[in-house]
């Protein structure tokens, strides 16, 4: 995985020490997904973030979901794919890029079946309302997507 973000610098008048952004890039393959997970994880732990147990553990499992949507459905356009991480006063947001112009849904599938086929984002969307986040899809000027993804960090 490429990386690039902020150097860690004192935080800015009226700002916290875990503000910024950080950017890096992984290939479109199965074996990204936990290593995404476990980089946006570091990433958070590094920064001393606020993030709640719970809603770590969600945010570990939207990051995976939105991985594998990624991989399963863009790699053949879209090699590398985009993740980004936000950190705000009082929010974490996760997003990926892939370069694939296909605006995802949320579908309901067959229980029986073996794959989410689709239950992915919605399961995201629960995790998402349950912490009381945002998510969205939004086009790429390159004619990609990012979909990404945001949950409340604790009071400090």
């Amino acid at each position: 995985m490429e990386s690039s973000g902020r150097a860690l610098q004192p935080p800015p008048q009226g700002g916290v020490a875990y503000e910024g952004a950080w950017r890096f890039t992984a290939p479109a393959l199965d074996s990204s997904v936990p290593r995404v997970r476990h980089a946006v994880r570091d990433l958070i732990r590094r920064q001393r973030a606020p993030v709640p147990p719970d809603h770590l553990d969600g945010l570990m499992l939207i990051v995976s979901e939105l991985v594998t949507n990624s991989v399963r459905h863009a790699a053949l356009l879209s090699p590398q794919l985009g993740v980004e991480v936000s950190l705000g006063d009082g929010w974490v947001r996760v997003a990926v890029e892939d370069g694939h112009p296909y605006r995802p849904k949320a579908l309901v599938s067959d229980p029986a079946e073996e794959h989410l086929g689709g239950r992915g984002l919605l399961l995201v969307k629960a995790v998402v309302a349950e912490y009381g986040g945002a998510c969205d899809v939004e086009q790429t000027a390159a004619g990609g997507k990012v979909v990404w993804a945001a949950l409340p960090l604790a009071e400090r």
